[in-house]
């Protein structure tokens, strides 16, 4: 593959390196031994992101998709694995049968401009949008752009229009029979469109310019277990969960939690907290606001490769899959724990997800099936975004 033919190009430089060493090349002999380190766990991730394509393009239907098909953001999210692989070769082209999943995509693109069969609407619009963008030239601009004014318009505005008086105005949910807000659906909605804009510039602007992004940060702030700026009662700022967030206001799906005073708390949990804080960095607030920082802090407390922290192994594979963006996109490199230990996140993460890839190239989460984890498709795209997202940070 060409990205490893590369990297081994550079491994036979450095055991090239004379013998004899100046002053200046003692000084460096720690920057080169920390990337002859990052050079084999790079290579380590390229050959699992591969077995992981295989097994993807092995498995895929003839119709071009993954799964279900009543799902189009299955055949998305590992069409985007797939494309973004550092790995593969002529990364400029697309494979014939990539070619045949962006055709299945666009043959459920809606007159309204959303990607879906039935049901769902925004998170499969949103993935689809991911896939598209992740297509090397600008064949897919018309249908990425009309899919993120689709998108756009599905921003929510109950009671006064106009008005964010409902808790649940300025975010996204599923759409269809889903109507209310979440943190999910909304930082997959703004990713779609903060990545639509870089990509388009100009045009990217204009698709998503009708989005109100202040009632969309108030969406996602009172989401958020701050009560400094959450306007919301259920808001906590314990320590235990303060900063961190739930999955839409008054519902976290890690239940409750009994204070010392008497009062009850929406539990922070990982997975959420991470699209917390990406749903930040796509809406652009400024990181030393006190919401972004709340929010690192307590992704630092809790930091584990063991658990999605306060959910256990549910949604595990998606709260690593957050975790690679969110660290990555805040440009966090190490994590230091509370008695001062710095933690290479990006190695313990890696190598986590590199023990847990099966013989066949797969991934699923065999200790819990909710949210779709026991779906090799879907676990398989999580954990190969997951490895190229800390493949591009390395």
């Amino acid at each position: 593959m060409k990205t490893a033919i590369t990297c081994a190009a550079l491994a036979a430089s450095l055991v090239a390196l004379p013998i004899t060493a100046t002053a200046a090349d003692n000084a460096t002999a720690p920057q080169a031994a920390k990337m002859d380190k990052r050079l084999s766990l790079k290579l380590e991730i390229e050959q699992a992101l591969n077995r992981g394509s295989s097994y993807l393009e092995s498995t895929q239907a003839e119709d071009g998709s993954w799964s279900i098909q009543q799902l189009p953001a299955l055949t998305a999210i590992a069409l985007s694995a797939v494309m973004n692989n550092p790995a593969r070769e002529n990364p400029q082209t697309t494979p014939e049968f990539a070619r045949k999943a962006y055709d299945f995509i666009l043959a459920n693109q809606q007159e309204d401009g959303g990607i879906y069969v039935k049901g769902m609407n925004v998170y499969n619009t949103a993935l689809s949008v991911m896939a598209l963008l992740a297509e090397p030239t600008d064949k897919y601009k018309e249908q990425t752009l009309k899919a993120t004014r689709y998108i756009v318009a599905q921003q929510s505005d109950f009671d006064t229009i106009g008005e964010t008086d409902s808790p649940y105005d300025g975010g996204i949910g599923y759409g269809g029979t889903y109507p209310h807000s979440d943190l999910s659906n909304t930082h997959f909605a703004l990713e779609a469109l903060s990545h639509t804009r870089q990509r388009f510039q100009d045009e990217g602007d204009d698709a998503a310019k009708e989005l109100n992004w202040d009632a969309a940060i108030q969406f996602v702030s009172r989401t958020q277990n701050l009560e400094e700026t959450n306007d919301q009662e259920f808001a906590s700022s314990d320590p235990d969960n303060r900063g961190g967030f739930v999955y839409f206001p008054g519902d976290s799906k890690a239940g409750e939690q009994e204070l010392p005073n008497g009062r009850t708390a929406l539990r922070s949990y990982g997975s959420m907290s991470y699209a917390g804080l990406l749903s930040f960095i796509y809406a652009e607030v400024d990181k030393d606001d006190p919401r972004v920082k709340a929010v690192t802090d307590w992704v630092t407390k809790n930091y584990t490769i063991e658990e999605n922290p306060n959910m256990g192994a549910q949604g595990l594979f998606y709260y690593f899959h957050t975790m690679s963006k969110g660290l990555t996109k805040a440009g966090i490199d190490t994590i230091q724990t509370a008695d001062g230990t710095k933690i290479d996140w990006k190695k313990d993460l890696a190598l986590k997800v590199l023990s847990l890839q099966k013989p066949n190239g797969s991934w699923t989460n065999d200790a819990s099936n909710r949210w779709m984890e026991d779906n090799p498709t879907l676990s398989t795209a999580y954990m190969m975004l997951t490895l190229e997202h800390i493949y591009h940070s390395l």
